[in-house]
């Protein structure tokens, strides 16, 4: 009760923020954070072709289905139609718990790329290490975010402080095995869960950055 209380608080502050936005740079902050998450989308794109290129033609066959990414458990849309009819305080903590959850994930990626089995492991690691510096990037800005949606609480909306709820999500993957094909299509396992979870995170932003801008909902 006390968790939904909160998440109500922060939603109508939120919605206070979008009335009040060219006052306070919410849309700035948003157009901002939109920019980072398509980058990073574009970056995941971009890896998981550079894997395909050179990837056993048994890893198909091999590689585990995307309902066994470690976020599946989280509940988000599934398409836009869904997440336009979300609130804006889900879809940051969405955001936000997803890009979380990708820290350790990211951190074994960054020690496996450079002695990967792949000719173009050193792009793929040099675009892991671009693929941490986004994320923390949009971390950082969708924190700086939230913390000006609770600093304008009392001033706009006359309400008293509020937190915002993130999942806690554990990976328990520490290894991608021992011989080249098993490691080759664990990668690339990881990276085909991250450039979904980047979809869905690029798509959330969207979809707010369209709400702080007061845009249509039929063009974001």
């Amino acid at each position: 009760m006390a968790r939904r209380s909160q998440g109500t608080k922060l939603h109508l502050a939120v919605l206070c923020l979008v009335v009040s936005c060219h006052a306070i740079g919410l849309s700035d902050l948003m157009e901002r954070a939109s920019q980072r998450s398509d980058k990073l989308h574009s970056l995941s794109t971009s890896l998981n072709k550079d894997l395909d290129s050179h990837f056993p033609p048994m890893g198909r066959v091999m590689m585990p289905r995307p309902s066994m990414c470690h976020t599946s458990s989280l509940q988000t849309p599934k398409d836009k139609e869904q997440a336009l009819r979300v609130s804006e305080n889900e879809l940051i903590s969405l955001a936000r718990s997803l890009l979380l959850a990708w820290n350790d994930p990211l951190l074994l990626l960054s020690s496996e790329a450079p002695t990967l089995p792949h000719p173009s492991n050193g792009d793929i690691s040099s675009k892991i290490r671009e693929l941490q510096d986004y994320s923390k990037s949009l971390g950082d800005g969708l924190d700086i975010l939230v913390n000006k949606v609770v600093q304008q609480l009392n001033t706009l909306c006359k309400m008293g402080p509020s937190s915002q709820y993130i999942s806690s999500i554990p990976f328990k993957g520490g290894d991608l095995g021992n011989d080249k094909t098993s490691r080759l299509i664990n990668f690339h396992f990881l990276m085909s869960c991250f450039r979904r979870d980047s979809h869905k995170i690029d798509s959330f932003l969207k979809v707010l950055r369209c709400r702080a801008t007061k845009m249509r909902p039929e063009t974001c």
